[in-house]
């Protein structure tokens, strides 16, 4: 099986890209993207094509239930985890209807946040 190893994470707040960054590398990712808000993840996924992505929902520019749905208008197969500082159900739902894959709360301690993403990626890729 081959492991995906690209990501495109996409969230204002630099330090939570670094953070991201970090679990990412320890479950095997090695190549990143990194986007400040939406449009800016949008206009990366349609250029480089990730295999995953990290979206935050609070963002400037375009939120990222509005980015989350372009791409996936772009690229109905794509591979992409709704973050947030809150989980309202609402939230969730909406996301998972555009299509998400997985919700994730920021808060969440990092070895879940690794060992749910190990879990999403042997779901899709296995």
């Amino acid at each position: 099986m081959r492991r995906p190893n690209t990501a495109l994470i996409v969230d204002d707040e630099p330090h939570i890209r670094m953070y991201l960054k970090l679990i990412l590398k320890k479950i095997g990712f090695n190549n990143f993207i990194e986007a400040k808000d939406g449009q800016e993840g949008i206009d990366l996924y349609k250029s480089r094509n990730p295999e995953l992505v990290i979206l935050d929902v609070n963002m400037p520019v375009k939120e990222g239930m509005e980015a989350l749905e372009e791409i996936m208008q772009f690229d109905s197969n794509a591979v992409v985890v709704v973050t947030s500082s809150v989980a309202s159900r609402q939230a969730v739902e909406q996301s998972v209807e555009l299509g998400a894959s997985y919700y994730i709360r920021k808060d969440t301690p990092k070895e879940e946040i690794a060992d749910q993403l190990n879990s999403l990626i042997d779901d899709v890729w296995e």
